[in-house]
This record gives structure tokens, sequence and C-alpha cells, in this order.
């Protein structure tokens, strides 16, 4: 008797393929075609297997907004961590990133997440605690106006950068940049 081949499994593998084929299916179709048959499917995974992973469409996109968040999270200490001048560290570093994000590559996943926080109400609610999180963590140092509407700025540009509708050349995003940068350390 002759035993079947064992695969090793890759459950860290198998999950981040999950959260891409439903980034990709939501950014392609949107989130309305985020099914968990859509997804197992598409990401040749038994329902099963994706089951395990993600219980439910919400629990998908939940842990789709989380990784996306810890990467923002860790680019934006990163890019604090690099800044010297405290006043407006926070709000430098949002611009920052919020900038960068039309050149990553993540910019797809990006764009996903920012559609499902239009239609997903649950989603919508975690994105709002996080800014309330966020802005409370650096009251003290970019609760100014000038600190907010920079960061209002950033938020126009990021979706202008999602949503393909301005066509902002580099010297002009830089000008953008730098302005907005200014206002940090009023």
């Amino acid at each position: 008797m002759t035993s079947a081949p064992s695969r090793k499994k890759q459950p860290q593998r198998v999950r981040r393929q999950l959260l891409e084929v439903a980034a990709r299916l939501s950014l392609e179709q949107g989130v309305a075609a985020v099914t968990l048959d859509a997804v197992s499917q598409a990401a040749g995974v038994s329902k099963g297997g994706l089951l395990h992973h993600f219980p439910n469409k919400l629990a998908l996109l939940d842990a789709l907004f989380d990784d996306l968040v810890a990467r923002f999270d860790s680019a934006l200490d990163e890019a604090m961590a690099g800044d010297d001048v405290e006043k407006g560290r926070f709000t430098r570093a949002y611009l920052g990133v919020c900038f960068a994000l039309d050149a990553e590559a993540e910019a797809q996943g990006w764009q996903m997440l920012t559609i499902a926080l239009l239609a997903e109400p649950h989603l919508k609610e975690r994105w709002r605690e996080w800014v309330a999180r966020r802005s409370a963590q650096f009251a003290a140092t970019d609760s100014s106006p000038s600190c907010l509407l920079a960061r209002f700025a950033a938020d126009g540009v990021w979706l202008s950068d999602l949503m393909r509708s301005h066509d902002i050349e580099a010297p002009t995003r830089a000008i953008l940049l730098q302005k907005l940068n200014a206002l940090s350390l009023e």
C-alpha cells in the first residue's frame, strides 16, 4: 500500500493569497463580488481552507483592513522616527505616506480598502476609531487647524490617486507636499 504524498502546509502563505485575491476581486468587481465561494475558487483554495482562516466575509474584510492599517501605521512610525521636529511630526508623516501610496505596489490594496470603507459601515467605524486614536495620540503636537487642514488635503490627494481622477505631475505633487508640510509647522 502506498501513501499519498504529503503536502507541506503553509498557512501564512495561504492566508496572504486569500487576502490578495479578495483585494483584487473587490477592486475589479466591487465589494459585493467578494464572496467566500468566489475568493476560494479564485485562490485555488477549498472553501474549508478559506473558512479555516476566515469564518465569514466580514472576517476576511477585517483581516484585510488590519493588514493594510498595520502597514500604514508602520510607515507612519518609520517616517516619524526620521523627523527631529516634534511639532507637526505626525502630520508630516501622514502627508508623506499618503503622497507615496500612489507609487507603491500596495496601492491596489488601498483602493480596495477605500471602496470597502465606503460600502461597509463596520469598516467605516473601524477607520473612524483609528483616526480618533491617532489624533488623540498626537493631540499635543498635531491638533492645530493647520495640521488638520493638511491631513484633510492629504486625504483628498489619496482619494484622487486611488480614483485616478486627477493627473498631478511629479513637480506639482512635490510643491503640494512642500506647502502642506509647511502648514504642519503653524
